[in-house]
């Protein structure tokens, strides 16, 4: 965005919030876009900004299996090779398990200790910084509000009994509002929703039910959950275990991949 449609974003915004009606914000938004005070991309990126207080931390968190971390007893050459071939800037550090994370490794510590290796300390453990913790039902305008508050970019997501449910970093708060953010560091990301041979879908457990409906024509309906993972979990009682199929209604469901915690990955199809 230059200066001036910078300019006219924020007096537009002025002018929007200023007006005394009884109308929902979103409606002003959308009145003030079709009027022209403000553009359609920066209408979404304001209708997004209020929808962040919606969505918690697990909908959008890199989940527990996908984390990138290193373990405090490996060497520096080892740490640096994970680095190098993730293209992260920081790492999460764990002693045992990933339900044990003590510290957050800042990549350009490494650096140092490449140019000066006499100096480098017996253990990673010396140069981590203290991790971040918050709940998974944290919303996501809390989480940047907190990032904000304690100049953090990364945070480890727990779950209700205390374990690693996952990650959740400045950048995916910022991709809620302003979408997708890749750099060349990023590797490609799957579709959530793949279509398969024979009228089936391979599905990613954290797709919303609304996704679901929009892109598949399955419509799946509950007044508790928003995924379809959380709805095979719903009605099954407890998260399934990889392979299992269950049907529900006139859909049939089978687990590609699934840990104690959640589903990641399940095949949806009409029941024959």
């Amino acid at each position: 965005m230059d200066e001036g449609s910078d300019s006219r974003l924020w007096e537009g915004i002025k002018r929007l919030f200023a007006r005394k009606t009884d109308c929902q914000v979103e409606d002003a938004i959308m009145e003030a876009k079709d009027d022209g005070e403000i553009a359609t991309d920066e209408a979404s990126m304001l209708l997004n900004i209020l929808q962040l207080a919606d969505k918690q931390a697990y909908e959008i968190m890199v989940p527990r299996t996908d984390i990138v971390c290193a373990e405090v007893d490996e060497t520096i050459p080892e740490i640096a090779r994970k680095v190098f071939e993730s293209g992260h800037s920081r790492l999460p550090v764990y002693r045992e398990t990933k339900d044990q994370i003590i510290g957050i490794l800042h990549c350009k510590e490494l650096l140092r200790f490449f140019v000066d290796p006499q100096n480098a300390p017996a253990s990673i453990e010396a140069v981590l910084r203290p991790p971040h913790f918050i709940p998974e039902t944290k919303n996501v305008r809390d989480i940047l509000l907190d990032f904000q508050n304690h100049k953090q970019h990364m945070a480890i997501v727990l779950d209700e009994y205390g374990g690693t449910a996952g990650l959740v970093t400045l950048e995916d708060v910022l991709e809620e509002i302003v979408g997708d953010i890749e750099d060349e560091y990023d590797p490609p990301k799957p579709a959530e929703i793949q279509v398969l041979e024979g009228g089936a879908f391979l599905v990613a457990g954290r797709a919303s039910l609304d996704d679901v409906a929009e892109e598949t024509g399955i419509r799946l309906q509950s007044e508790e959950v928003e995924t379809i993972g959380g709805y095979i979990t719903e009605h099954m009682g407890r998260v399934p275990a990889t392979g299992e199929t269950c049907r529900i209604d006139a859909v049939e469901f089978t687990i590609k991949e699934a840990d104690a915690k959640q589903i990641y990955w399940v095949v949806v199809a009409p029941a024959a």
